[in-house]
């Protein structure tokens, strides 16, 4: 099956390149070009006719004659001088995936890549033999590092797709998966589906079940230390032991209806998903929903943070501490400072502002773009990440006591919409409360006119349809109109998004879903904002008026 979709891919890359020839070599003005699957005549492109392409078996071949020659000259007495490779000489171009504008080729160097090797197994500790699940693209700067610390530890790698995910959890019984926020949401929609599918009083049952896991994880919480806060100051130790009192009370009592929902419930959905020691996710903004229901079956799930300019990781949560709702402590040698957006000054921990960094895994510039790296590194060295985020202050005493230094992210500063009252929308926020409804497949938040918020709304239509059903508002000939659909949303939007800060006015629905296919996502499954909205922009500017 893995050769079938890699064959897929091979067309559609082929594809792509000869579609994109003209502008791309010669903006590349490439020496030769190698296959890492697939037969050279794929290729019979007119503007590729002067460069050599070599097949996977030509590149071992010429490996084979260099080490023969270097043999035989060894024999015959001859010297051969080999230029060495230093620590910060460019070991790979990976270029960005765009979601915020041009792709730029980030420069990474060895001692970048070794950083994440000798460092991850803080966040990972796999023991040899272990099994990884990815499903991440192989030029992805994310799947390179888990990769090159895969096989340095001896630990084995299955690659699946989304297609086959479900039948490779279940066949391979992985101990990790290495894996974007949206396979996570996939499979919380796919097991709420399937507790849906089942008989009433299972399904009673299975969510009453769900929901005391869920209390008792936020009483376990307080009394363990790990409440996010972002207030400086530390509460009273006598108004924490009260709540610690509370909390412990109320755990005991959840306890054992918390056991019980292991056996009747967790247990199958363990047997089923197949992750006995962790899910690894990065490459995005995990939900908060998403994140909770999978610490409360007792499935951990480690959110990560990093960029393709970091190499990429830069913080993650740690077995031992899995703080949901943050991406954890810096990793080893990594400082994460945040900074005021106008000023450019630090701000004290708790503050809001953008993310900066600096550690050995920062890129060593933007390939022949002296001035975008100028403007991301700037002269004291600090990475600019573009995102905003706080770092959690530290407590000596409190719910929040075993959190401080953590980082905690709120969206892109490019992202951010400004609105003609001087107020600034993360509209991370807004998606991620909508996100949850069973309606709404795909959702990204606008300020067209400044004044007002929209949406486009990418629907789930089986469950549209469903719900209609439900409600008996099927036209005579089983279809539905869209101005109910519309309504449905509208109303499904509100409902959801209840105790966000913003709430969205007019919303357009579409039918064509988001994909990597048509542009409208990353490689790692992220909605590229600025594409949506450029291809709907006039729709939108029509519905504001």
């Amino acid at each position: 099956m893995l050769l079938e979709e890699q064959d897929r891919l091979m067309k559609n890359c082929f594809k792509y390149i000869l579609i994109q020839k003209e502008s791309f070599l010669s903006r590349i003005n490439p020496r030769f070009i190698v296959l890492l699957w697939g037969d050279k005549s794929c290729i019979n492109s007119q503007a590729m006719k002067d460069i050599p392409l070599y097949g996977y078996k030509d590149v071992t071949e010429l490996g084979r004659e260099s080490r023969k020659t270097l043999f035989l000259s060894g024999q015959q007495g001859q010297q051969d001088v080999f230029e060495t490779i230093s620590p910060d000489d460019v070991a790979t171009l990976i270029y960005t995936s765009g979601t915020s504008g041009t792709p730029k080729g980030v420069m990474l160097t060895h001692r970048n890549l070794l950083h994440q090797i000798n460092n991850l197994w803080d966040i990972v500790p796999a023991e040899p033999g272990d099994r990884f699940l990815s499903m991440l693209p192989p030029w992805h700067a994310y799947e390179r590092a888990c990769e090159y610390f895969i096989f340095t530890y001896g630990i084995q790698q299955v690659y699946t797709t989304v297609k086959y995910l479900k039948e490779d959890l279940q066949r391979y019984q992985p101990q990790y998966i290495i894996s974007v926020p949206l396979v996570y949401e996939t499979l919380y929609s796919s097991i709420h589906r399937q507790i849906s599918s089942s008989s009433a009083a299972r399904k009673i049952i299975a969510l009453s079940l769900i929901k005391i896991s869920l209390l008792y994880m936020e009483a376990k919480k307080i009394y363990e230390g790990t409440v996010l806060s972002n207030n400086p100051v530390a509460p009273s130790f006598i108004v924490y032991m009260v709540k610690w009192l509370w909390a412990r009370f109320v755990a005991a009592i959840l306890w054992p209806l918390h056991n019980l929902a292991k056996i009747l419930v967790y247990k199958k959905i363990h047997s089923a998903i197949g992750i006995s020691k962790a899910g690894i996710s990065g490459g995005g903004s995990l939900p908060m929903h998403v994140d909770k229901f999978f610490e409360a079956i007792g499935i951990k799930v480690q959110n990560g943070y990093g960029l393709t300019e970091t190499s990429p990781v830069v913080a993650a949560r740690r077995p031992f501490c899995n703080v949901l709702g943050t991406v954890g402590h810096p990793v080893k040698l990594t400082e994460i400072k945040v900074f005021d957006i106008e000023t450019g000054e630090a701000l004290p921990d708790g503050s809001k502002g953008i993310v900066k960094i600096k550690g050995p895994q920062v890129m060593k510039g933007y390939y022949k773009n002296p001035s975008a790296t100028n403007e991301a590194l700037g002269q004291d060295g600090w990475f600019n990440t573009g995102d905003i985020g706080w770092i959690v202050p530290h407590h000596a005493i409190g719910p929040s006591r075993k959190c401080g230094g953590m980082l905690v992210l709120e969206g892109r500063a490019k992202d951010t919409i400004v609105l003609s009252t001087g107020e600034n929308v993360e509209p991370a926020e807004i998606e991620e409360a909508a996100g949850r409804s069973n309606l709404i497949n795909q959702i990204v938040v606008i300020g067209q006119d400044q004044r007002r918020l929209g949406a486009i709304i990418v629907p789930n239509n089986d469950e549209v349809l469903a719900e209609a059903k439900r409600k008996s508002i099927l036209d005579e000939d089983g279809e539905l109109a869209k101005d109910k659909v519309m309504n449905m949303l509208y109303d499904e939007l509100r409902t959801w998004t209840a105790n966000c800060s913003f709430r969205v006015g007019p919303i357009m629905i579409v039918d064509e879903p988001f994909t990597i296919d048509n542009g409208l996502m990353t490689p790692t499954m992220k909605i590229r904002r600025d594409k949506v909205t450029e291809k709907y922009q006039r729709e939108m500017e029509a519905l504001f008026k």
